[in-house]
């Protein structure tokens, strides 16, 4: 084989792999069910009308990685799902592209996709596709009486036994304030005062010694599994899927909720915008949104979606009374003040830290 032959070679080579890049993107999110929600309702019927490939990968949230990869000049990540106040933050922080959003297709009426989506879940770098919350459950074989508000998942005399929670200070502090009687629609403005602060960490000072600390999704609906928790925060798709998939005797508890967006963004300098940008648009049409409600009990983004959802996989539960947002579920509920996380997030993280080190 001559040069002029290795040249062709090695440039065809080369076309080839550009090309199997142009159709792969990396899609990151929180893993165990809620992944699986997105692969079934998202990436699989996009796969198959394009023909392109997602890879899957899974982290346990923050910024931390994405801001890695931009400040490395070394971005391999396509679209990453986060919550709200992390989208406001990545994109005031500049390691986020901003997303235009009339790439977005309307809805079925025709309804811009602007107003078709939930006020709020269209920040400059982000869009959002569920709403979820953080509740708390028990295994009711466990606890047959069991608790029914925010307060009791601090009241150690009342239910004695270990709790779970997530390994931060968000929305545990909001949680604290609701269990030490703050109503719901007051909580930001107290936690906006030193004393607030003080106030929520003296009520988890209460369940210290008597709490396992969790960091994956998948952790809570395991600790109450194997007995190691009488109760635990959670985010309520998992406790859902534990109960009807498996069969567990989990119960969530509304009362206390903090509600929050799940939203893709994209890190700055992601490679291959035209796949990204084109997954990120399919994934969050109406169609889309409430094909995943059918795999997990998350509400769907936009409003159009709604009157979509029907039974959960299983052929038989509808998921309606299941989402965080119905009536039933908001007598106390509170939505996560995105606001006040991006602003205060480095230092109760610290504060949180030196909490857990005491």
């Amino acid at each position: 084989m001559n040069l002029k032959h290795i040249l062709i070679g090695a440039v065809s080579a080369i076309a080839v792999a550009g090309a199997a890049q142009a159709g792969t993107i990396i899609v990151v999110s929180w893993g165990g069910a809620y992944t699986k929600s997105q692969v079934e309702a998202y990436h699989k019927p996009w796969m198959a009308a394009t023909g392109n490939t997602i890879i899957s990968e899974d982290y346990n949230g923050g910024l931390a990685e994405v801001k890695a990869q931009v400040e490395a000049g070394n971005v391999t990540w396509n679209l990453v799902d986060v919550e709200l106040s992390d989208a406001v933050r990545g994109c005031d922080e500049g390691i986020l592209e901003p997303i235009d959003k009339s790439i977005l297709p309307p809805a079925p009426d025709g309804t811009p996709a602007v107003d078709d989506f939930i006020a709020g879940s269209l920040p400059e770098c982000a869009v959002a596709n569920i709403v979820w919350s953080t509740i708390f459950a028990y295994d009711r074989s466990v606890l047959p009486d069991g608790p029914t508000s925010i307060a009791d998942f601090f009241d150690l005399e009342k239910f004695p036994g270990k709790r779970g929670i997530r390994k931060g200070p968000k929305p545990i502090l909001e949680m604290a304030l609701m269990g030490d009687g703050v109503p719901a629609d007051e909580v930001y403005a107290i936690l906006e005062t030193e004393e607030g602060v003080d106030r929520a960490f003296a009520m988890l000072d209460t369940i210290k010694d008597s709490t396992i600390f969790w960091e994956a999704g998948a952790q809570p609906p395991q600790l109450l599994a194997d007995g190691e928790v009488v109760m635990t925060t959670a985010y309520n798709g998992r406790i859902f899927n534990a109960a009807m998939a498996e069969g567990k005797a989990f119960e969530i508890v509304w009362d206390g909720q903090v509600l929050d967006f799940d939203l893709w963004v994209i890190p700055k300098g992601a490679p291959n915008m035209k796949d990204t940008l084109d997954f990120l648009a399919y994934s969050t049409d109406t169609q889309r949104l409430a094909d995943q409600a059918s795999w997990i009990a998350y509400g769907p983004a936009r409003k159009s979606s709604g009157a979509l959802v029907g039974l959960f996989n299983d052929g038989k539960t509808p998921m309606a009374p299941h989402m965080p947002t119905a009536e039933a579920n908001m007598t106390n509920a509170l939505v996560n003040g995105f606001e006040f996380w991006a602003d205060n997030q480095d230092e109760l993280n610290e504060r949180f830290n030196a909490w857990l080190a005491q």
